[in-house]
């Protein structure tokens, strides 16, 4: 090939790259490919009860003495706007016992914005854990349930959200806390209102790294508490977050304009390291601007033409090949895409501390932190920082080291014999030991 036709070439890729699509104003992702399934729910609209299935549909599990379903259920915003949420049920088969089964509500990692990144939607999902990044991953993206086998044996219910936006229509709130919690809610909501389940209120709440952020983004108890929903009085016992997050801890004492600009700046310099985590940062943004779309524009804080791209990327591609993507087209120049300066500071700091695990309000439930020493994904210093801030509201946070150089993607299988036995003790309703007595 000539040098003039590599450049016309490189000229058509950067083109494409940057060009908008009409039709992702509206309906982001409207053109992906999603099963038929999802296909049905993106055309519902999201009237009904907090937690009301509007369909369901069994599918195949593996798990022995288990059946499963898909389901798309009713959920909410963290600013109360009606969403349609989809997700998996996982139960024991046979009777339940007196007083029903405790539940296990599952918060997946980051999989990506569009309609087609939902757990739920990949051939059968209903089995263990499984992970992209790991010798043993069989998928594109992460999927399955953590340590489902076991919670089966024991006799539990297991219900994992693929959040909104992921296969319910409208734009995904990725990393927004509050929003993500919600819809984890609202699926334990959906599995209790199942007869097939023999769900009971019992419930615990886990979740890894964006799930880490909706287990405590779920953590305080007004949502929990609203009644007229398909489930009410769900008695949220315990809250296990692995890998967490806690974003307003980049927020100023002083959030002026000053203030919010520096938090921007830090924000984005310290996920920014690499195009891999860039993407990570930048889908953040898009998801909070999808939470708050009267209030802030996506080229506020990236360039009109940065703006346009990685719209255009994440209403169409899960978050391994919308990395993929950024690295291509742009290499190391990723940070072109951000402007120098953002505008609109103080509306973008505000919505990301609006959005963000609360660490101002005494959770729930005790919670159980687990962490790996390497995880450059979700430095510990966040869940360190938030044990600190909850410890002072009264609260009952336990943290723990994970044993051995563990790195974000190891965390959810090395933290099964941390949590199991702790979850156990609180769905048997022993006082959980004080986690904020050690040092």
């Amino acid at each position: 090939m000539s040098l003039k036709s590599c450049t016309a070439t490189a000229a058509l890729l950067t083109a494409l790259a940057l060009a908008p699509v009409a039709a992702m104003a509206d309906q982001p992702g409207s053109d992906v490919a999603v099963p038929p399934f999802y296909q049905d729910v993106m055309k519902m609209k999201p009237d009904g009860k907090l937690g009301q299935i509007i369909k369901q549909e069994k599918i195949d599990t593996p798990i022995a003495g288990a059946q499963a379903w898909r389901i798309a259920y009713i959920s909410s915003d963290l600013n109360d706007v009606p969403t349609i949420s989809t997700g998996l049920v996982v139960a024991p088969t046979g009777e339940a016992p007196a007083g029903g089964r405790p539940m296990i509500i599952w918060s997946h990692g980051t999989t990506g914005n569009a309609q087609s990144c939902g757990p739920s939607q990949v051939e059968n999902p209903a089995r263990l854990l499984n992970e992209y990044y790991l010798v043993n991953g069989n998928s594109w993206t992460d999927y399955g349930l953590p340590n489902v086998e076991e919670f089966i044996k024991e006799g539990y219910v297991v219900v994992g959200t693929d959040y909104q936006g992921l296969g319910g229509g409208g734009r995904h709130q990725y990393a927004v806390a509050k929003t993500n919690g919600r819809d984890a809610i609202n699926a334990a909501r959906a599995a209790g209102s199942m007869t097939e389940t023999g769900a009971g209120k019992t419930t615990v709440m886990i979740g890894w790294s964006q799930g880490a952020g909706s287990t405590l983004g779920a953590s305080q108890g007004d949502y929990v508490a609203k009644q007229g929903t398909a489930y009410d009085g769900i008695d949220l016992v315990g809250l296990v977050a692995m890998a967490m997050p806690d974003l307003a801890m980049y927020a100023p004492d002083k959030l002026d304009e000053a203030g919010a600009t520096k938090m921007i700046h830090d924000f984005a310099a310290a996920w920014s390291v690499n195009s891999f985590e860039f993407a990570h940062m930048a889908m953040n943004l898009w998801g909070t601007q999808a939470a708050f779309p009267d209030k802030l524009k996506l080229s506020d804080v990236f360039t009109d033409d940065g703006a346009k791209a990685l719209d255009e990327t994440f209403a169409n591609k899960c978050v391994h090949v919308a990395s993929d993507t950024i690295n291509f087209n742009y290499g190391q120049n990723y940070k072109s895409l951000m402007r120098p300066e953002p505008q609109n500071a103080v509306a973008w700091a505000n919505a990301i501390v609006a959005g963000s695990v609360d660490n101002t309000v005494k959770p729930i439930a005790p919670v159980l932190i687990l962490y790996g020493d390497k995880d450059t994904a979700m430095p510990p210093v966040m869940g360190a920082y938030y044990r600190t801030k909850i410890c002072a509201l009264g609260g009952n946070v336990t943290r723990i080291q994970l044993p051995g150089d563990q790195n974000h993607f190891t965390t959810p299988t090395v933290s099964v014999p941390f949590y199991m036995p702790w979850i156990r003790d609180r769905v048997a309703g022993k006082p959980a030991p004080d986690g904020c007595a050690a040092n």
